[in-house]
């Protein structure tokens, strides 16, 4: 039988290799020998990677609104007629939801693909070799850390050594049988492969990378890793970092607030984003999100009175909301077709602002001075200094509805709609059909 390049999960990878209609060469899928052998080959693998990521149940849509709705805490409400979505708002999730089950399939789908490509970096023209395996090792990095801070207990919550973090897959699987599958490693396992990926992918990566990963990409991504860990020397160099690389690749923030979304192409506030046209690319933000009459469905999220309360009413982030289908929704996913900003400058300036405050220190600018930045741009006042309260309130309203909320809430030990920061329903469960075909490997999270 041949092998072929079919990243999946590993339960699905179990239904594919069990008979011989896998000697037909599957749709979308390639004989290794073959994606495998040239250098144009690997490259177009290492596409697939980033089309992968960018697929509805990842970056296109979910990784961003599983956050939103499970950190909701009375600010938005799920309205539309999707039961999986709802069973997230209301932490009532089943464990055979089907979104949580294609996120997951889909982020070892994307990890699986990217193993292929550095498997095979040696076949790469070695003038690129270092971009290739270091675009490779970023995503795979990024979606480990993207599944770990939904399938485990939050580093926050302490226990990292002996709570339950992800499987480590480093190698391609190709072929599956009971020895396939790998048991959970600890959270602190898994966050330690997060940061050797990264660090090594921004070790590796050019200074500037079109719309692909660069170095200021993987410096943001391990910014948003050691603030989650409450690692704030190391998130406010990290996030430094990445503030000096792009903006010397000419990154800065757009001159309004309402710029920074519903673009065609990257404005210059994107760090990194999933490129969407009318052929290519999924945003299913603004299908969810958006209305009728922008091209979304019926208008499934609402953004509520509490969440509204927090703006002042000269503040230019409060004017991009808008009323449409009888409720107030989010600007920042209204128009149709649009690329999906993963990480903005913005994002790297308040990361930089709190640990630096947290830190005592003033690395890059003082917190004051990163915080006037966003507020500024939002027509408001400057401030002449700044509490941990000001930092944190001025995150909330400058990256509202763009994945953050749960994250945050939990790192913060803040809860949410009545449950608490480590609550066993604030963690996504492992897809019940992993757990069966692994046979026990694979334990499922407490309360499922």
């Amino acid at each position: 039988m041949k092998r072929y390049i079919i990243a999946t999960s590993l339960f699905s990878m179990l239904i594919t290799s069990c008979g011989k209609k896998l000697d037909l060469l599957p749709q979308q899928s390639v004989a290794e020998e073959v994606a495998l052998s040239s250098d144009a080959n690997v490259k177009k693998v290492l596409n697939g990677a980033y089309d992968a990521v960018s697929s509805f149940d990842l970056y296109g849509a979910d990784l961003l609104l599983f956050s939103e709705l499970l950190g909701a805490n009375g600010e938005i409400r799920w309205e539309g007629t999707y039961n999986q979505p709802r069973e997230i708002w209301q932490k009532a999730i089943l464990k055979t939801n089907s979104y949580v089950r294609d996120t997951w399939t889909n982020g070892y789908r994307a990890i699986n693909i990217c193993n292929n490509v550095l498997s095979a970096i040696s076949v790469v023209n070695t003038a690129d070799q270092n971009r290739v395996k270091g675009e490779a090792l970023f995503l795979r990095g990024a979606m480990y850390f993207e599944l770990v801070k939904l399938f485990a207990k939050p580093y926050s919550a302490g226990n990292v050594t002996s709570n339950k973090g992800l499987p480590i897959v480093l190698a391609p699987t190709r072929g599956i049988d009971q020895s396939s599958y790998v048991p959970r490693s600890t959270v602190e396992q898994t966050y330690t492969q997060v940061i050797a990926d990264l660090t090594e992918a921004e070790n590796l990566l050019p200074a500037n990378n079109g719309v692909y990963a660069s170095k200021f990409v993987a410096a943001g991504m391990l910014s948003r890793v050691y603030l989650q860990m409450a690692n704030y020397p190391s998130a406010r160099d990290a996030a430094d970092r990445s503030i000096s690389q792009a903006t010397a690749a000419g990154k800065s923030l757009t001159s309004t607030y309402a710029d920074a979304f519903n673009n065609s192409s990257n404005p210059s506030e994107y760090l990194f984003a999933m490129q969407v046209s009318a052929q290519d690319g999924d945003n299913s933000m603004q299908l969810f999100w958006s209305i009728p009459a922008y091209g979304g469905r019926d208008g499934d999220v609402a953004v509520l009175a509490p969440h509204l309360a927090l703006y002042t009413p000269s503040d230019a982030r409060l004017a991009l909301f808008y009323t449409g289908a009888g409720e107030v929704r989010s600007g920042k996913w209204k128009l149709q077709y649009k690329n999906v900003p993963i990480m903005r400058l913005a994002e790297m300036y308040l990361n930089r602002a709190e640990a630096n405050f947290r830190a005592g220190t003033t690395v890059g600018a003082t917190p004051v001075q990163d915080v006037n930045r966003t507020r500024v741009r939002a027509g408001l006042s400057t401030l002449g200094a700044v509490t941990l309260v000001d930092i944190l309130a001025e995150r909330k309203l400058e990256l509202a509805h763009e994945g953050h909320a749960i994250h945050d809430m939990k790192r913060l030990k803040l809860s949410s709609d009545g449950f608490p920061y480590d609550a066993n329903k604030l963690v996504l469960p492992i897809p019940q059909r992993e757990v069966d075909a692994s046979k026990g490997v694979i334990v499922q999270n407490d309360g499922y």
